[in-house]
């Protein structure tokens, strides 16, 4: 028989496995806009250059 605390054991691994993706999921977009921004800046420098 399945106890009924596997579930809540699996429950709560399934719960952090998915803040643990959330976390990593924000973290780089949050880089990728950061890159996204320091690429402009460089472009505009370059362009300045020019």
């Amino acid at each position: 028989m399945i106890d009924a605390r596997n579930f809540m054991y699996m429950f709560y691994g399934f719960a952090a496995a998915f803040v643990i993706l959330v976390v990593y999921v924000v973290s780089l977009a949050l880089r990728e806009r950061k890159l996204s921004s320091e690429i402009d800046r460089v472009r505009r420098m370059v362009e300045r250059e020019k």
